[in-house]
């Protein structure tokens, strides 16, 4: 089965997107790198610090993976593009489908990213006696029982 250039141009726009998403996730990052270097000169509980710095800087490699696949796909696409306008469709059709894996895996690790931010924030909660993270069930149950 051939495909026509359409199909890699359709890529184009959700590449894109993703790819500023994961822009915006990382000058986030950046943000509270210097926002934790600042805590990390002048507080005591620097354990939780530590914390946040290694889940830190797991995530930052994790975006710059998200980013080398995303912009691979990208230039997957153009490739895949370009082979379809010289008529070489059968390679065309592998590229794209390289571009759908690299796209894929891109997404697959932003996931991965995604989670690990969840924790973040979890890990910035941990100080706080008392603020327990209810399971969904109990959430409801007592919002019922009142």
């Amino acid at each position: 089965m051939d495909i026509s250039i359409n199909t890699p141009a359709l890529l184009f726009p959700a590449i894109s997107l993703v790819m500023l998403a994961y822009t915006n996730r990382f000058l986030a990052l950046g943000s509270r790198v210097r926002t934790l270097h600042d805590l990390y000169e002048n507080n005591d509980k620097k354990e939780i610090i530590h914390g946040q710095i290694r889940n830190i800087r797991y995530r930052i490699k994790l975006i710059k993976h998200m980013q080398t696949l995303g912009v691979l796909a990208f230039l997957c696409c153009i490739l895949s593009m370009f082979l379809i306008y010289l008529g070489l469709t059968l390679f065309a059709n592998w590229i794209f489908a390289f571009c759908m894996l690299c796209f894929a895996t891109s997404l697959c690790f932003s996931l991965l990213e995604i989670n690990l931010s969840m924790k973040a924030i979890e890990l910035e909660l941990s100080d706080m006696e008392g603020l327990e993270d209810p399971s969904v069930f109990e959430y409801f149950k007592n919002k019922f029982d009142r």
